[in-house]
C-alpha cells in the first residue's frame, strides 16, 4: 500500500516538473552576490532585516560567497568531465538567508535555504540555521540555554525524544504514518550536533521564544516526496535543563501561524528567481519528483559553535 502511495506521488509530480521552471522577471529581487558562468548560474540573497544588522549581514554574506565560490569550481570541472550533461544549460544554485525570529532583542535565529538544480532528475533543496548574538557579533549554539549539552547526556536525550515524537506527529498529520519509524530517524541522536538544524521558536510572548525548532530538509527524516519537516519541542519540555539565561529568554507558547506545516516540496523547491505570485502559483508550481531513498541527514555549512 505504501510502495503504491510513494510511486503515485513520483508520478503526479515528475509529470509536471519540467514545464514549471520559468524565466526570471523584472521585479525579482537583485541578489546580493552572484556567480554566471557557462557552467553555472548560482546568488546569493539576504532579506531586508538581515541587512539592516551590518554584522550579521558581513557574516552571512561571507559564507555565502564561500558557498558560491565552492559550486562555481565544481561545476567547471563537471562541465570539462562531462560535457554532454550541460546541453541543456549550466547549473542553476540559489541560496537564501532569511530571519526567523529575534528573541530578547539580542538572539536572531535565521534559516538558510539552499536551492540546487545539477541538471539531474529533479532540483534539490538544503536547509540549515544560524543563531546569531547580536550583543557578541557571532555565531552560537543553544548551549548558554542549557545547564548541560553533553552528549547522551540528560538534556540531550530529552530533546531527541521530543524532536521525534513531534516528527511522529507531523507525519500522523500528513497521512505519513509510514515513514514514522526508527529508520528514518536514526541519525538522530543525543548530541548538540546530531539533533538537526535548529532555530528559537516566537512566542506569543513579546521578546521570549516559545521552544526550539528543528529543520529538516527533504530526505533527512523522511522521503523526498515528505518535503521538508519542522519539529517543535516546546521550552517546558526542556525546562528542568534551563541555565539563568534559558529562563530568561524562553517563555509563553508557540503562535498558530508558526505552527502552519512547512511548504510542500513542490512549493519549497523553486529558486526565489523563479517564483511566480500568489494569484497564478496554483497553475504553476514547481513540483520535483519523489524518490525513496535511504534516510540521510544532510546538514551542511558551519556547524554550530562548541
Amino acid at each position: 500500500m505504501f510502495l503504491g502511495s510513494t510511486f503515485m506521488r513520483a508520478l503526479t509530480v515528475a509529470t509536471v516538473c519540467s514545464a514549471l521552471f520559468g524565466p526570471a522577471h523584472a521585479a525579482d529581487p537583485k541578489p546580493d552576490a552572484v556567480v554566471k558562468t557557462k557552467s553555472i548560474e548560482a546568488r546569493v540573497f539576504l532579506d531586508d532585516r538581515i541587512k539592516v544588522d551590518a554584522a550579521l549581514a558581513a557574516d552571512c554574506l561571507a559564507e555565502g560567497k564561500k558557498w558560491l565560490d565552492k559550486n562555481a569550481a565544481e561545476a567547471v570541472a563537471a562541465h570539462k568531465a562531462d560535457p554532454q550533461f550541460f546541453k541543456d544549460g549550466g547549473w542553476d544554485f540559489e541560496r537564501k538567508y532569511e530571519i526567523r525570529s529575534v528573541v530578547a532583542d539580542r538572539y536572531v535565529s535565521v534559516l538558510r535555504n539552499d536551492y540546487m538544480n545539477t541538471r539531474g532528475a529533479h532540483p534539490n533543496s538544503d536547509v540549515n540555521t544560524i543563531l546569531w548574538d547580536k550583543a557578541a557579533n557571532k555565531r552560537i549554539s543553544i548551549r548558554p540555554f542549557f545547564t548541560e549539552t553533553a552528549d547522551n547526556g540528560a538534556t540531550m536525550k530529552a530533546m531527541v525524544k521530543a524532536i521525534i515524537a513531534s516528527l511522529k506527529a507531523e507525519k500522523k498529520k500528513r497521512d505519513a504514518g509510514e515513514t514514522a519509524t526508527d529508520e528514518w530517524f536514526k541519525e538522530l541522536k543525543p548530541g548538540l550536533l546530531k539533533v538537526g538544524a535548529v532555530t528559537l521558536a516566537p512566542s506569543t510572548e513579546a521578546g521570549k521564544s516559545s521552544g526550539l525548532t528543528f529543520h529538516y530538509p527533504p530526505y533527512a527524516v523522511g522521503p523526498y516526496a515528505e518535503g521538508e519537516y519542522v519539529a517543535f519541542v516546546p521550552w517546558e519540555t526542556l525546562k528542568p535543563y534551563l541555565t539563568a539565561e534559558g529562563t530568561r529568554i524562553f517563555g509563553g507558547a508557540r503562535p498558530k501561524d508558526d505552527a502552519q506545516e512547512p511548504l510542500p516540496v513542490a512549493n519549497r523547491i523553486a529558486p526565489a528567481s523563479a517564483q511566480v505570485s500568489s494569484s497564478n502559483r496554483e497553475s504553476r508550481m514547481r513540483i520535483a519528483p519523489a524518490s525513496d531513498r535511504h534516510p540521510q541527514v544532510r546538514y551542511r555549512g558551519r556547524p554550530p559553535i562548541r
